[in-house]
């Protein structure tokens, strides 16, 4: 059973009363027809006015739900013969981290590319792939765990400087071999622990962030759940940057938040509403390129429907980023970070 926001209750409960009446209709073979389909309207209606109007703490818990999809679900519907690399090469595998290569599918045709061509024979469209299997790419995300005994292992998607390492790597490659890179934003941030600082998580983060802005290829980043702090940047400049719709982006946690400006955490629902952390705040900053929408109720609820929404972002993005020449490329890069935010 998913988790429950405050504001589904009344609906959870309004649809067990919908149940209750198909039952005693079914048992007793009674038509309560009129009934059921007054109550479903309600419902839906409940639905709609409920998840259109969240507030950004409630978008928080959303975006925490352990039912949420991570990385490695939405690789699984985007990526085809995906495969997964390990190591940083320096010290070890962080598992907080999955990376690895694969082809992106096309959105068309029920995600096949119907042309072996340079054009799309179904819209007209022109491929970038040029083949049937779609666009070869790297991708990286944070991954958490789907239960505690996972969460322990992938460290609650919180980073290590070899996750960071492993991420630069790959980067590197997919530069080498000219492939395009999309990133998966979803950490609290990344981990502070003694070993972490001892390895050199700012130096890992910092060396990102300037690699990332003069990578030689197109770079996709997308906030799928939280994207917290200096973690989250760490695999997050990139030519195009965006979020789902029920995702956060924030330099610190509400938690973190409240305890610097009021000395207490337990007044994170109060920060949450002044952060400026949803997507529709910075979208309206000028911070994101773009909100992917979710299903009413978050994407935990239709995660096909997010892929699919996601597929169809990325790959026209890409086709576009993929026809740019490379320097007018990183000067845009270079130009966007430079610009990010609004200010008096």
């Amino acid at each position: 059973m998913h988790s429950i926001l405050e504001s589904e209750k009344p609906i959870i409960e309004l649809e067990n009363k919908i149940m209750e009446l198909k039952n005693l209709a079914k048992e007793n073979n009674m038509d309560l027809s009129g009934e059921i389909e007054i109550l479903s309207k309600k419902a839906e209606e409940m639905k709609q006015n409920a998840y259109k109007n969240l507030t950004p703490w409630e978008k928080v818990k959303l975006a925490r739900l352990q039912e949420r999809p991570t990385s490695s679900d939405y690789i699984k519907k985007l990526i085809g013969s995906f495969i997964e690399f390990h190591g940083d090469r320096f010290y070890g595998d962080d598992s907080s981290i999955v990376g690895g290569i694969g082809m992106l599918n096309c959105p068309v045709n029920d995600r096949v590319c119907p042309a072996n061509s340079g054009a799309c024979s179904a819209n007209g469209r022109a491929c970038p792939a040029n083949s049937r299997e779609g666009i070869p790419i790297t991708v990286i995300g944070h991954q958490k765990g789907k239960d505690t005994k996972e969460n322990i292992k992938r460290n609650f998607g919180m980073p290590h400087p070899e996750g960071y390492r492993k991420a630069l790597r790959l980067m590197k490659q997919a530069e080498k071999f000219k492939r395009p890179i999309l990133t998966f934003i979803d950490t609290p941030g990344a981990y502070c622990g003694l070993g972490a600082e001892e390895r050199g998580q700012g130096e890992a983060i910092a060396l990102n962030l300037i690699e990332m802005s003069r990578l030689r290829t197109p770079i996709i980043s997308i906030v799928i759940g939280e994207g917290g702090s200096g973690g989250a940047l760490g695999i997050g400049a990139g030519d195009r940057i965006c979020m789902l719709e029920n995702a956060i982006y924030s330099v610190i946690s509400p938690e973190g938040l409240a305890s610097i400006l009021w000395k207490d955490a337990a007044l994170a629902q109060k920060a949450a509403n002044v952060m400026k952390l949803t997507a529709q705040d910075l979208l309206s900053l000028g911070i994101i390129d773009n909100i992917i929408k979710e299903p009413p109720g978050g994407a935990h609820k239709d995660i096909d429907f997010v892929a699919d929404n996601i597929n169809n972002y990325v790959f026209n993005e890409l086709k576009e980023l993929m026809k740019s020449d490379i320097e007018q490329l990183l000067d845009k890069r270079y130009n966007k970070i430079r610009e990010i935010g609004v200010w008096a």
